[in-house]
């Protein structure tokens, strides 16, 4: 029988990279090179000079953009939230960003070319007196929108500072008077494979689904978002319409919303049908539990890669820690 005697220099194997994750740097890396028209003799490290230079904010922004009304933007800022750290670059979050409809890889902005925002509808369903369904012009115009400087915090560990426009999903809850028998919210997002080309993939669980409690939807912090950085929301950060909820990990914020359905049971949502040990339902921000693949307890923000001690809650615990209680 043979033995392997770790030495002292060996990495622990919890800090080893993952296949996946290799493996999406790895596409990653094609893409970039691809994109600057660059051959696999020039490394990464090189692209970083001045004769293999990243997409500029200009390019980012023109590879998201929608031809959206944008004559409400930027709204004013709500004063009562701060990030208590440097806001993050807009073209650091926008050449980063998590959709898996195109592409397992970060590089979204790449694969978004096809996508059609405009025109958009979103049906809201279910357990409700009054269901309706609202085209981009009704949502906008339903309350007065707001921006709010929010810390947002992927499971993959790395955190960002940006400041969203919306306003509380409350407000476009209460249009439709949910029932006393409404428990949960569910959220799905478009279904158009010939637009998002991962959604031809047989190996998910196509079209993505979220879902919150009733409480957690009706919480002042969780934000039906149509903008980000004082205009509107660009494809690759979820466009025309998603939720963003501060204090849970990013993959709760469902993107392109297209229906969201109140019910009475727990509705089954992408990542945790596929992997409910590492995507839980309720996922909140929450260093003393660790994802099974690796330690919660810090974070890295992205552009700087300053990291942070992790704090429960993503830091909003006055706000929503009575809902667990």
């Amino acid at each position: 029988m043979n033995y392997f005697v770790r030495r002292t220099w060996d990495l622990p194997q919890s800090q080893h990279t993952s296949e996946q994750e290799y493996a999406a740097r790895k596409q990653l890396r094609r893409e970039f090179l691809a994109t600057m028209g660059l051959g696999a003799g020039c490394s990464v490290l090189s692209a970083l000079t001045p004769g293999c230079q990243q997409a500029t904010l200009e390019q980012l922004e023109a590879a998201g953009a929608v031809e959206i009304d944008a004559s409400m933007y930027p709204a004013q800022r709500d004063g009562r939230f701060e990030y208590g750290r440097d806001e993050t670059e807009r073209d650091e979050a926008a050449r980063f960003t998590n959709f898996y409809e195109f592409t397992a890889s970060k590089s979204v902005y790449l694969h978004v070319d096809k996508f059609q925002p405009v025109p958009w509808t979103l049906e809201v369903t279910g357990l409700c007196a009054k269901p309706r369904t609202f085209d981009l012009d009704d949502l906008v115009k339903l309350a007065p929108l707001e921006e709010r400087a929010y810390r947002h915090r992927c499971v993959e560990t790395w955190a960002m500072c940006v400041p969203w426009t919306g306003y509380p999903l409350h407000k476009l809850l209460a249009t439709v008077e949910p029932t006393a028998a409404a428990k949960y919210v569910r959220f799905e997002t478009f279904n158009r494979p010939q637009e998002a080309q991962q959604m031809s993939s047989s190996r998910y669980p196509w079209p993505y689904s979220e879902g919150l409690t009733i409480h957690e939807a009706m919480n002042e912090l969780t934000l039906l978002t149509t903008g980000i950085f004082g205009s509107p929301l660009l494809k690759q950060h979820g466009a025309p319409v998603r939720v963003v909820i501060p204090w849970k990990y990013g993959f709760k914020g469902i993107k392109s919303i297209v229906k969201i359905e109140l019910t009475d049971q727990q509705p089954t949502t992408f990542w945790n049908s596929l992997n409910p040990h590492e995507y839980g339902f309720e996922a909140n921000v929450d260093p003393g539990v660790p994802h099974p693949r690796w330690s919660q307890e810090w974070e890295w923000m992205l552009g700087s890669r300053d990291r942070h001690r992790s704090v429960k809650y993503n830091g909003y615990g006055d706000w929503v820690a009575k809902l667990y209680e």
